[in-house]
């Protein structure tokens, strides 16, 4: 991963440009790192128990509820920093904690990535939707001690042939890669599907992020490759949930952190798209957890 160098910053510099958060109302049980930035908890093993599946089939269908609710926003001339307060006060309205929030010191609750921006864009009252542009937006809400993740991308007014087909193909690279999750099946089956498809439209597959595992713990195991590696022998099983999010470039698959130590960029300035579900791994097959219909296909409807 490409990184730009910045000069090392005093304990007291970090303070200062801290940013200040969006408020929680205090009755809304929050996650370990609400408070300082940093994650606490750590799970060595992905498997829920049946009273937590039925939580986190909850937490996922309530992420799937904020994230339409954010992108029926989504239009010319909004700025992403509005997205993020839509997205912010439907995780509060239904009980829950947006996950993003000071998740690493992640400063908003919900990520816009937009054209070259691959992911963890941070929302902006200075960044405006353009006609033209193609938005991902990320949902996270923690929910009665659950983690629910979604995302989609979707288009801003009249978008290029060329956006259209990315944004197409990278749906189409989701949905082909949940048809093989099933107990004992190799993890790399997963990227293997997502190449094939990505590669024969002439686009790449992002390497630097993955999908992962996911429940009382925003990320843990397992970690979810979106390109194939012939190498990876992890295997999946019952009682498994992670998040799959393939992350499609239209050029070349490297990418850029920008100087904010989030915001993820094409290494050339070519479009990229993503879409997520969060999986479960149930005896017949994989129940999507966060199931709808995608946005992106109701507006070219349209």
């Amino acid at each position: 991963m490409i990184k730009k160098i910045k000069p090392k910053t005093s304990l007291f510099d970090k303070f200062k440009k801290a940013p200040v958060l969006r408020p929680v109302p205090s009755h809304i049980p929050k996650p370990d790192y609400a408070l300082t930035g940093i994650p606490k908890k750590h799970l060595s093993k992905n498997e829920i128990t049946p009273e937590q599946l039925i939580k986190i089939r909850k937490v996922g269908q309530v992420a799937r509820e904020v994230l339409e609710e954010v992108l029926a926003a989504v239009r010319v001339g909004i700025s992403t920093e509005e997205l993020d307060i839509i997205a912010h006060e439907a995780c509060i309205k239904r009980g829950g904690y947006p996950s993003p929030l000071n998740y690493r010191n992640f400063p908003k609750s919900l990520c816009t990535s937009i054209n070259e921006v691959i992911c963890h864009g941070i929302p902006s009252p200075t960044r405006i939707l353009k006609d033209g542009d193609i938005i991902n937006c990320d949902v996270t809400i923690y929910l009665d001690g659950m983690h629910g993740d979604c995302s989609e991308t979707v288009f801003v007014g009249e978008v290029s042939e060329q956006a259209k087909k990315l944004v197409d193909t990278t749906y189409q690279c989701l949905m082909a890669s949940i048809q093989v999750v099933k107990p004992n099946a190799k993890l790399s089956e997963i990227g293997k599907v997502i190449s094939k498809i990505a590669n024969e439209a002439g686009f790449s597959v992002v390497k630097d992020f993955t999908g992962h595992g996911i429940g009382e713990v925003f990320h843990m195991s397992p970690q979810v490759n979106h390109y194939y590696d012939h190498a990876d022998q992890k295997i999946m099983k019952e009682g498994m949930v992670f998040t799959i999010e393939p992350m499609i470039n239209a050029g070349k698959w490297q990418c850029e952190i920008l100087s904010d130590d989030w915001t993820a960029v094409t290494i050339d300035q070519k479009l990229s798209a993503q879409f997520e579900h969060m999986i479960y791994v149930g005896p017949n097959g994989a129940e999507i957890l966060t199931n709808g219909q995608p946005f992106y296909q109701a507006q070219l409807k349209a």
